[in-house]
């Protein structure tokens, strides 16, 4: 059977390809076109050109029109003749395996969309069993409409209707198609083998969430990078690994924390990303029960990057998507250490724009508005950390109080001093 793990990106060049659409104007695309540069990065390419076209909809054959098609095939060609070779061109939406065999035809290079891309990180980044058992299903189930592509030079070989015309060809199969028929089997059966796996794991990972006792369970939620695994750290006196790359953290890390002798379970779970694959999260499912069954999500936000209130709606549709839409929730907005703004001159008399809003300004929008209001820190710079702790027990204590008797609180509460 063919391979159809998808193969960690290696250090190859790479061209970004993006529309501009009616429903996503040019600086939204090249913010885009910025995040799958920071995919690819993460996934260890080197991005030497982005292409950009304005179309009102994807080309259902090749994405991009023939002329842009044309234009960065040049561009390949023109850097083999200086002697840098080109070796992959990633597209920023998901293409269908017809895309992708035309697009492949044309270019000579190896084509990968945003899913795919995701796909190879969360592979290199998967430590433990369950993890990559996630990731290979998802794998397998991005693969499984795609498989024909794979198989179209079998096709060409002989065999099969067409090949010469004439009676007695219909139900000819090539070697190809036999060959696409008996992978096809053979997936099916190795993602039903880990659909089970999975199962496995969820019951073996429920029943260590009800083995955890009568504490209240607090996720950190938010956009990946945003600072939760640094979060993780400050607050359990962990080491979790904490990098300045997409998707750092994968497998679900809960710690037990005490803040006034008052214990609860915090959990770092994988961070949201925009197109995040459907089958990643379906496969992620027993890693994100850790969020479905949380008392409080403390909701992480980037405040420095310019795109963080999408990223805030980015995490919110997810989190209404796997169940957990409406719980208690913080939001806490980190990383005020590396916010910036342009001053605006004052004989400038264009309108101001929240480019031009000092921190203290944008913490008067919308967020002052909140019913329980937000908090900023710095978990790097351990800014507003006192803060955020008296903020995080009283939160805590009042969702322990209402969810188990008093009196055992109180008992949890002293058993804690006496230990101390």
């Amino acid at each position: 059977m063919k391979e159809f793990v998808i193969s960690e990106v290696k250090s190859e060049t790479a061209v970004l390809v993006g529309l501009i659409t009616k429903k996503q104007d040019e600086r939204k695309t090249n913010e885009y076109l910025d995040e799958l540069a920071f995919l690819a990065e993460t996934a260890g390419a080197v991005v030497v050109k982005r292409f950009t076209q304005k179309l009102d909809q994807a080309h259902q054959v090749t994405y991009i029109g023939k002329g842009k098609l044309e234009e960065i095939k040049n561009y390949i060609l023109a850097e083999e003749d200086e002697g840098r070779e080109v070796g992959m061109a990633i597209f920023d939406d998901e293409l269908s395996a017809k895309q992708i065999r035309n697009i492949e035809q044309e270019l000579k290079i190896k084509i990968l969309d945003r899913t795919s891309l995701i796909l190879d990180i969360f592979a290199m980044r998967a430590q433990t069993a369950n993890a990559k058992t996630q990731v290979e299903l998802a794998q397998y189930k991005y693969m499984l409409p795609r498989l024909q592509r794979l198989w179209t030079h079998l096709e060409r070989q002989g065999g099969g209707s067409g090949a010469g015309g004439g009676k007695g060809m219909v139900g000819l199969r090539g070697p190809g198609e036999t060959q696409l028929e008996m992978d096809r089997r053979i997936i099916l059966s190795r993602m039903s083998l880990l659909k089970v796996r999975l199962t496995e794991i969820d019951k073996q990972k429920s029943t260590q969430r009800k083995n955890r006792g009568r504490l209240i369970r607090v996720a950190l939620v938010g956009y990946t990078n945003v600072g939760k695994s640094t979060l993780m750290n400050l607050l359990a006196k962990s080491e979790v690994f904490a990098e300045n790359k997409l998707f750092a953290t994968l497998d679900t890390t809960v710690r037990k924390v005490i803040i006034e002798n008052l214990p609860f379970l915090l959990s770092d779970t994988v961070g949201f990303i925009r197109k995040l694959p459907t089958d990643l999260i379906e496969s992620f499912k027993s890693t994100l029960d850790e969020v479905r069954e949380a008392d409080l999500l403390v909701h992480v936000v980037d405040i420095s990057h310019p795109d963080f209130e999408e990223q805030i709606e980015v995490v919110n549709k997810t989190l209404a998507e796997i169940g957990a839409g409406g719980k208690p929730t913080l939001l806490l907005f980190n990383k005020i250490d590396a916010y910036t703004y342009i001053k605006k001159d004052e004989d400038d008399l264009t309108p101001r724009t929240r480019a031009n809003w000092t921190l203290e300004e944008l913490m008067q929008t919308w967020m002052a508005k909140l019913e329980r209001g937000c908090m900023f820190i710095s978990a790097r710079e351990k800014t507003g950390m006192e803060q955020f702790r008296d903020e995080l027990y009283r939160r805590v204590k009042e969702l322990h109080v209402q969810k188990y008797p008093y009196n055992d609180f109180l008992f949890q509460k002293y058993e804690e001093e006496g230990e101390n």
